[in-house]
This record gives C-alpha cells, sequence and structure tokens, in this order.
C-alpha cells in the first residue's frame, strides 16, 4: 500500500468517525428520551390493581401541561412523588404505586412533558420545571407538609428528584438505579466516543443529591445491566447528610419487583426512621 493510500484509508476512517460522532450529538433527544417505547397511550389505571385514585392536572410554570394520577392511601404517613424512568408513562408504573399505597404511602405520579397524556416536548430543563409544578403542586395546592413529602426517582427520574431536592427540603429523597450524570454514563456506554465533550444534556444527579439536606436512600442492584451499581455508589459516598444504601438482585427496570421482599424491608426501615408522622392529606388547609 503506498503512502497515498495509507492517507487516503485514514481520511475515510475519519470521515466516517465524524460522521459517527454528528448523528449521536444530533440524535441525543430520540436516544435519552423514549416516550413511545412502549407508547403514550395511557391504557390501564390505579383502577386496574384495586386502587382508588383522581386524576389531576398539574402546570409548569412555562403553561404546559401535565398529567397525572394522585392515588390516596387511607393510612397515610407520608406522600411520595414519583418521579418515572425515560420510557413509558404512568400507566407502566402499577406495581409500584401498589407497592407504595400497601406501605402506606400516598402518591402522587405524573407524566413529564411530551409523555403519555401530557403536554409539549420532553428537555433538561423542561423536566426540572414539571418537578417544580410537582412540588408547588403538593404544597400550595394540598397543603402538604413539606417534611412529609418523599420524593422518589428511577434511573432518570432520580435525577429530576435530585434537582428538586436541592432547591427544596423534603422528607427524604430515595434515588433507585441513579446515574452519576448523562455525560458519565454515556462516556461508559460509549467509550469509543467522546461523549463528555458533546453531550447536550447533563442530568448531574451526584452534583444535586450531594447540596440535598434530607435523609437519602440510594437502592441498586449489581446486575443493573444499564446503569452500573458504581454510579449509585459514586453519589451514596458524596452524600454528607443521613443516608443509607440499599443493594437488590435483579436488572435496571425489574430489580424492585424481583427482589421484592429486600426492597419493602428496605423502604419499610428507612421510612420509619426519617418521617414524622402527620395529618392525611384530606384533613390539611393549603401552604403557601
Amino acid at each position: 500500500m503506498s503512502f497515498q493510500q495509507a492517507l487516503l484509508g485514514l481520511g475515510v476512517l475519519a470521515a466516517g468517525y465524524a460522521a459517527l460522532v454528528l448523528w449521536v450529538y444530533l440524535s441525543q433527544d430520540r436516544l435519552l428520551f423514549l416516550p413511545d417505547q412502549p407508547g403514550r397511550s395511557v391504557k390501564a389505571t390505579p383502577e386496574t390493581v384495586g386502587l382508588d385514585y383522581e386524576r389531576i392536572t398539574l402546570e409548569a410554570q412555562d403553561g404546559v401541561h401535565l398529567d397525572g394520577w394522585l392515588v390516596p392511601s387511607p393510612e397515610e404517613r407520608a406522600v411520595v412523588a414519583f418521579f418515572h424512568g425515560n420510557a413509558g408513562n404512568i400507566g407502566h408504573r402499577l406495581d409500584t404505586l401498589r407497592l407504595f399505597h400497601e406501605l402506606g404511602l400516598s402518591v402522587l405520579i405524573f407524566d413529564y412533558r411530551g409523555y403519555g397524556r401530557s403536554e409539549g416536548e420532553p428537555s433538561e430543563v423542561g423536566f426540572y420545571r414539571d418537578g417544580e409544578a410537582v412540588w408547588r403542586y403538593l404544597r400550595r395546592d394540598r397543603g402538604v407538609a413539606a417534611e412529609r413529602i418523599v420524593l422518589v426517582g428511577r434511573s432518570l427520574g432520580a435525577a429530576v428528584a435530585a434537582h428538586l431536592a436541592a432547591r427544596h427540603r423534603p422528607g427524604a429523597l430515595i434515588l433507585e438505579s441513579p446515574f452519576v450524570s448523562i455525560p458519565e454514563l454515556g462516556q461508559a456506554i460509549y467509550p469509543y466516543l467522546p461523549v463528555r465533550w458533546i453531550a447536550k444534556y447533563r442530568f448531574p444527579t451526584a452534583d444535586n443529591t450531594a447540596r440535598c439536606r434530607c435523609a437519602v436512600l440510594v437502592i441498586h442492584s449489581p446486575t443493573d445491566e444499564i446503569v452500573p451499581i458504581a454510579h449509585g455508589q459514586a453519589i451514596f459516598e458524596r452524600l454528607t447528610g443521613p443516608k443509607r444504601f440499599l443493594e437488590l438482585k435483579g436488572g435496571h427496570n425489574g430489580s424492585f419487583l424481583e427482589d421484592e421482599a429486600t426492597y419493602r424491608a428496605g423502604l419499610e426501615a428507612f421510612l420509619a426512621e426519617h418521617l414524622p408522622a402527620g395529618t392525611p392529606m384530606g384533613d390539611r388547609t393549603p401552604d403557601d
């Protein structure tokens, strides 16, 4: 092979690599936000698993309307604001609602903008606005004391919950299968790409969680096939306040069901230690 041919070959490889990097950069929305997998249609409700619920509409600061459910517990010990992962909608989270309800927790669950029946298009800033709408609804419209709100985020939702907890002071924060940040996770998944340089989205879970002033429970599985447990451990190590780490068995999306007994026991112990007794939601007066 001549020198000129070698240079040509290297040029072709460089051009191909540049094209791949450009494609990844332009495709980040489709790679990160998955509202159409398995679909946006909400085909099941809490009634499917025998739970009463109230359909609610939240309004974000920029006017986007979000669809959600409020599932009350007659033995309410706290109110969970649940932030789901990057795929599907609230109709795919009925097992989570059942588990929380059986633990005596009322639950507010909602779909981010662009998911399910919610308006708008997904974005990092938009998701943070959605989180603020949840907090505002519980505090002002429902009169829930801040110390009786538990923010629970799973996977991408952990990043949204952590952002909210860093700016307010909930009773507790629970992170399930969290990642340190999108650039850190993306670099591990695509080590041959300059992900840290081209990432448009940050979702810095670890940075936000480190600023939280509430008790934090980190839940992760060593067999998580999407987010390595090292991410959860790194987040845990940076915490300076009250904290617990709960290790489950199972995969990224189903460990809370695959290891349900451990999950229940871990939640119960954490909540018993950090949540005060309070007044059921329906008997409260709204806060400012």
